[in-house]
């Protein structure tokens, strides 16, 4: 239950014609205290309850646990969560052997994109798309968690 990723920015919107599933993702968080963060998602028709754990001094690794729920449960704790939602479209596109996870947010977030990719380790080799910018793992700003709370309209 160790999630290992990387993030980047994305440079272009070249990434839309290459993705093979585009899924529309609204998500509230219960919790961002960043030792824990319990995030509330529906993604397309189903919902999904995930925990997370701190992350290492890199950004690189940390404890992921998440369990399908029904759609409605996750409307109804939706509106428990604290304030600031996370609205976005996550684009999948396969590069090599990887699958990189694109997501373009919308509202308060407009604006931004994020590229991750998930590894088996964190040396792990990956081919990177044309598309893909600069690194951010580790800078937290990036985190949905955070970005719920301090969206990137505030801070560009």
């Amino acid at each position: 239950m160790i999630e290992i990723e990387r993030k980047f920015l994305v440079l272009s919107e070249d990434f839309k014609n290459q993705s093979h599933i585009q899924t529309r993702i609204v998500q509230g968080f219960l919790n961002t205290n960043p030792e824990r963060t319990v995030r509330v998602r529906l993604k397309g028709e189903k919902g999904f309850l995930t925990v997370k754990g701190k992350s290492t001094h890199d950004g690189l690794s940390r404890f992921e646990w998440e369990k399908e729920i029904s759609k409605p449960d996750a409307e109804a704790l939706l509106q428990l969560c604290e304030n600031g939602v996370i609205d976005k479209t996550r684009f999948e596109i396969n590069v090599g052997k990887h699958v990189f996870e694109v997501d373009e947010f919308y509202g308060d977030n407009e604006g931004l994109i994020i590229a991750e990719v998930e590894l088996n380790s964190e040396d792990e080799v990956f081919e990177k798309p044309e598309w893909l910018g600069e690194e951010v793992t580790g800078d937290n700003r990036y985190y949905n968690s955070q970005l719920s709370q301090f969206p990137f309209k505030i801070w560009v």
